[in-house]
């Protein structure tokens, strides 16, 4: 298991979507304080691509490597932050599991049917000929992602780069069909459910103009979890990298809230 930690203090659970890793999180992490900011790389994500071959990578199944991980480490508790995929991650890993998580953060995360997004379903469907595209073709493809899921346009290139690199050294569009194939949409349809339920701390931040995960997601959420929504206008799907400051500020506003029921 592979994660990046940086801080001390009250455990925080950084966890990023596709087409990304926990780098996803360098511009918000530095912006925390008082918290030990952990940002958790999925498995056959990122640097581990690898380890993702022959295993179950889907959203459900990440939400138990992540509370192995956690428990392995000694982190008995823990506010989670979830951004994409992650966001279905954390909000399985809070129900499975009363007691890890003491928080919830989630922005333009995916959720209910949100989910497989109709550009991905279209590599889905061609998966067998994406396969064996060259990298330089492949590129392309997240290139196309991170496009229309900034607002932020200095943020694309650099994005673009430090997201595609494990990519480039791991299986390009092998690795990407793979994640895809693994992406079951009854993962967090079987939860909806049970959001309502779950009786936590929990913050909304939300990006107005996200094309791949809408608004409406969004509302839905902050009704089912009794949350603050954040609206950030303008907003596409890449908060953590294009709003780094709102995306820290509403975690620290939970933690705030955390620490009044400690």
């Amino acid at each position: 298991m592979r994660w990046e930690e940086q801080g001390a203090g009250v455990p925080v659970i950084f966890v990023h979507g596709i087409p990304t890793s926990p780098a996803l999180w360098r511009h918000v992490v530095p912006r925390i304080a008082g918290a030990r900011c952990l940002a958790f790389e999925m498995v056959g994500y990122g640097a581990s691509i690898p380890d993702g071959r022959g295993r179950d990578i889907s959203v459900a199944r990440q939400a138990d490597y992540l509370f192995a991980w956690a428990k392995t480490i000694g982190v008995n508790t823990a506010v989670l932050a979830g951004h994409d995929l992650g966001g279905g991650v954390v909000q399985i890993a809070a129900l499975r599991h009363p007691g890890f998580c003491r928080g919830l953060f989630l922005t333009n995360a995916i959720g209910y049917d949100s989910w497989p997004i109709p550009s991905v379903k279209a590599l889905r469907a061609a998966g067998p000929l994406v396969r064996r595209l060259p990298n330089a073709v492949a590129k392309q493809i997240i290139a196309t992602l991170m496009v229309r899921g900034h607002d932020d346009r200095s943020r694309i290139a650099e994005s673009l780069e430090v997201h595609w690199a494990p990519y480039a050294r791991h299986g390009g569009a092998q690795a990407l069909i793979r994640q895809i194939d693994a992406l079951r949409a009854q993962d967090t349809l079987g939860i909806a459910g049970e959001l309502p339920h779950l009786r936590l701390p929990a913050r909304i931040a939300w990006g107005t103009a996200d094309p791949f995960q809408k608004l409406r997601y969004g509302e839905r959420f902050a009704r089912d979890l009794l949350a603050p929504l954040r609206q950030i206008a303008g907003g596409r799907h890449f908060t953590p990298e294009d709003h780094p400051d709102i995306i820290a500020e509403e975690i620290g506003l939970l933690l705030h809230e955390v620490g009044k029921f400690a």
